[in-house]
C-alpha cells in the first residue's frame, strides 16, 4: 500500500488539507497528517481543527511515497520546523513526489532545488519562487520532474489527477 504524508500546521488552507486527505484514502492510500507535533490539533485559516498523527522528527522520507504541502498561511509556520524542512529535504533528494499548492510552494523553496523547474503557485508567492531560481509558469497544474505545483483551491481536481497518476 502506499503512503502519503500531508504537512499540517496551524493557518492551513482547510480545502487544500481535507480535499487531498479524502481523496487519497478513496484511492487506497495511506495518508498521515504530520506536523511539528503529534496528536496536536491545528487550526486552519477558517478554524476547522484537524489533529496531526505524526511528528515531523519521527517519520523518515523512506517510508512515503509522497508528500502533499496545503497552502494558507500553515507553510510559513512549517518552514520554522527544522525536522519538518529535513522530512522535504530527503523527499527531494530521494527524488519522490512532492507536491504543493497555493502558499506550499513556499516549502519548496526551503528545501527543494528549484533552479530550472517550473512550477506555479498563489499569485503573491510567484517572486519566492523565482528568486529560488524555479521558472514560473501562470498554470493550474504543472509538473516538473517530482514536484507538483497548483495555484488555488479551485485547480484542486486537476491537482489530485496528477498526484494520482504520478503516485500510480
Amino acid at each position: 500500500m502506499k503512503k502519503v504524508a500531508i504537512l499540517i500546521e496551524n493557518l492551513f488552507d482547510e480545502r487544500e488539507l481535507i480535499y487531498p486527505y479524502f481523496r487519497l484514502l478513496e484511492e487506497g492510500y495511506e495518508v498521515h497528517l504530520i506536523g511539528t507535533e503529534k496528536d496536536v490539533n491545528y487550526t486552519s485559516k477558517a478554524g476547522v481543527s484537524e489533529k496531526s498523527t505524526h511528528a515531523s522528527k519521527e517519520v523518515s522520507a523512506k517510508d512515503y511515497d509522497g508528500v502533499i504541502i496545503p497552502g494558507g498561511f500553515s507553510p510559513d509556520n512549517m518552514r520554522r520546523c527544522k525536522a519538518t524542512v529535513d522530512f522535504v529535504k530527503e523527499m527531494d533528494k530521494e527524488n519522490k513526489l512532492i507536491a504543493a499548492i497555493c502558499h506550499g510552494p513556499w516549502m519548496m523553496a526551503s528545501c527543494c532545488d528549484l533552479k530550472g523547474k517550473r512550477a506555479t503557485s498563489f499569485y503573491s508567492i510567484k517572486d519566492d519562487l523565482i528568486n529560488a531560481g524555479a521558472e514560473y509558469l501562470d498554470e493550474e497544474v504543472v509538473v516538473d520532474g517530482n514536484l507538483i505545483t497548483s495555484r488555488t483551491p479551485k485547480d484542486l481536481p486537476a491537482f489530485l489527477k496528477k498526484i494520482i497518476e504520478k503516485l500510480n
